[in-house]
This record gives structure tokens, sequence and C-alpha cells, in this order.
């Protein structure tokens, strides 16, 4: 058993008690919006409720649910985060793996790096960046969502500094074998880069689901917008999205009011990141390391 001094031991201490107070403050406000979805307009407005709900009701989620115009939302963001990931995990591959080669390999590689680390320190501005989006028919269409931001240079770095770290041996033993650079590629790297795909992925999907600028910027017509550009109208409108239910406004007042009905609604939004990490977290850490260690 190794010898923990005492200094160490209440290190220790402090070291869980302060891990312990960042968790709880991540999970307290998740939970106290959850517990606020549940409880009726009248516990939620006069405080009572925190982190258990009070006078149980489903009536946010029903509303949240029926109508059409938050599950359309979810489905323009489920396809957007489908089509958004799978361009840049092929464009940040494509790119990386030319790049994670030496100079003598790759004679152009350091103007390529210059050129894509500008565009990290440097940008046109959103105004350019609207009239080229216009300029390409992307308007109002779901292209115009993923294709202007094809390679995330900052994820693309990490899987190149992957790339870097993996012994050359594999490929020369897969040359010698007689396959070519795309074989190698899909064959012999692709496998092996598990972690690091997992990682850059994870952050393409969570950029692709919490961004809600673009949607605003690009949908013109309100049946197009991603979830998180639906749920920011909500937040700024939610009473006039109330009166525009078809329902009675008044009833709908005494069963939920705007907390409950945001919280609800934010919620639901927040459920596919709660559901996809788990699976992904075992690769998150490793690839994120590996990535940034350069052998």
């Amino acid at each position: 058993m190794k010898y923990m001094t005492r200094g160490m031991k209440i290190f220790r201490v402090f070291n869980y008690i302060f891990i312990t107070l960042v968790s709880l403050s991540c999970f307290l406000p998740l939970l106290n919006t959850l517990a606020v979805s549940f409880s009726s307009p009248v516990a939620v407005s006069t405080g009572k409720v925190y982190f258990w709900p009070i006078e149980f009701t489903t009536m946010a989620y029903e509303f949240a649910l029926k109508g059409g115009k938050f599950m359309r939302a979810l489905q323009v963001s489920a396809l957007r985060c489908l089509l958004g990931v799978s361009i840049n995990l092929f464009m940040m591959i494509t790119t990386a793996y030319p790049l994670s080669k030496s100079r003598q390999r790759f004679g152009a590689r350091n103007y390529y790096m210059v050129f894509y680390v500008f565009t990290i320190l440097f940008g046109g501005g959103l105004i350019p960046y609207y009239i080229l989006v216009n300029q390409l028919g992307l308007l109002n269409s779901i292209w115009s969502l993923v294709l202007p931001l094809s390679v995330p240079v900052y994820n693309m770095i990490i899987l190149m500094n992957f790339m870097r770290g993996l012994p050359h041996e594999l490929e020369e033993a897969a040359m010698v074998d007689g396959a070519g650079i795309i074989r190698t590629l899909v064959n012999v790297i692709l496998p092996v880069l598990t972690p690091a795909l997992a990682t850059v992925g994870l952050f393409s999907f969570v950029y692709h689901w919490n961004d809600w600028l673009t949607g605003a910027l690009f949908m013109h017509d309100p049946k197009n917008y991603p979830l998180q550009t639906y749920l920011q109208t909500l937040l700024t409108n939610f009473s006039e999205l109330l009166r525009q239910s078809g329902s009675d406004y008044y009833s709908l007042l005494s069963r939920m009011n705007e907390q409950t009905g945001r919280a609800a609604q934010l919620f639901l939004a927040l459920l596919p990141m709660l559901i996809i990490y788990p699976f992904v977290q075992k690769y998150f850490t490793t690839g994120l390391v590996m990535g940034s260690v350069k052998g």
C-alpha cells in the first residue's frame, strides 16, 4: 500500500470536497429545471419548487409535444447533426491525414497549416458571411447550416496530432503489402482512430446541436428553424406562442405558465446530449489527450 503523508491526506479530502461542490453546481440547476417542468404554475410562481416537483403535472410536456412546432424543429436539428457531423468527419479526416505527414513527404504542408491557423485567428465578419451564403443560393436551406463550416480547424488539428503520434510502421507495413494511400487510410489508420474520431465527432455534434445563430440568420421560414433557434424564439415570445396554440389561453395558464413551459422544452432539447454522452465518454479523454501529445 502506498504511504500517504498527512499533507497528502488533507489535500485528498479538500480535493474530493471541491470536486463534489463543482459537480453539484452543474447538476442542481439541471435538477431544478426538471422539477419546474413537472410542477404546477402556482407552485413555481410562489417559489416553492427547488429540486422536487410540487403538484406534479405533465401539462408542459403535453403542450411542447403537440402542435408539431417542437417536433418539426427537433427533426431539423437531427438532420442537421446527421449531415453536419458526417461532413465534418469526412473533411477533417481527409485534411488531417496529409497534414500529419512531415515536410519531406508533403512539401506544401507548412503553407496549408498557415492558411488553416489564419482562419482560427481572423474572420471575415458576419455581413460577408451572410453575403457568401446568399450568393451560393443556400438561404433557407439545411445546407446553409452545415456547408459553410465543413472544416472545424481546431478539431482537425486535434485529429492531425493524433495521427502524427501513430507509429510509422503501420503505414510502412501496409504499403509493403501493396496497399495504396486510400486503402491504408481506410483499413489501417481509421480503425485505430476511434478515440480521436469519437472526441472530434462529439465536439461537432455539440456545436451543431447548440447553435441557434445560424438558424436565425439563414432560415427565413420559421418552419425550417432548428431546435435551438426555435427555443430562442420561445424564450423571448412564449406568451404569444400560447395565444397562437389554438387552445383557450386562460385555461392553459391555469395548468402551466412561461416558466414551466420553457423548462419542459429546454429539458427535452437537452435529452439527446444526456443520452449520447455516456456512450462516447470512454473515448473522450483518451482521444483528447492523445491528440494533444506529440511523440
